[in-house]
């Protein structure tokens, strides 16, 4: 089994690294070759693709939909306390199954972690 932390700062939107973050993670939990456990920390403008209502797909968004199906297959997505906090974000307005959490907590994953990505 792999313990895989992918650390994202990147903006949802503005640039292609947030989505290829999420395409990597997709990809990750797809394969069959070897069991992952697969969390992920949101950090800086990152924080806010976990905000519920974004623009579907065919809108030009899709984000939304690919945290969503990253959660239903039992990935940990947890968002930075301070970076939330900064931007209004509170525990209350996420999409279901993302959480806040706290650097402590990120230092944990990332001494468990077998590899450390970041986008």
């Amino acid at each position: 089994m792999q313990n895989i932390l992918m650390i994202v700062q990147a903006a949802a939107y503005g640039n292609e690294r947030m989505l290829g973050a999420l395409r990597l993670s997709t990809a990750l939990v797809a394969q069959e070759s070897t069991t992952v456990e697969l969390r992920v920390f949101l950090m800086s403008d990152a924080v806010t693709v976990a905000l519920p209502g974004q623009a579907a797909a065919e809108a030009g968004g899709g984000l939304q939909a690919m945290l969503e199906d990253l959660l239903r297959k039992g990935v940990s997505v947890c968002l930075c306390r301070t970076c939330a906090a900064t931007r209004g974000i509170s525990e209350a307005r996420l999409i279901p199954g993302v959480r806040i959490s706290t650097l402590p907590e990120l230092a944990e994953w990332t001494l468990q972690a077998d590899k450390v990505l970041t986008f």
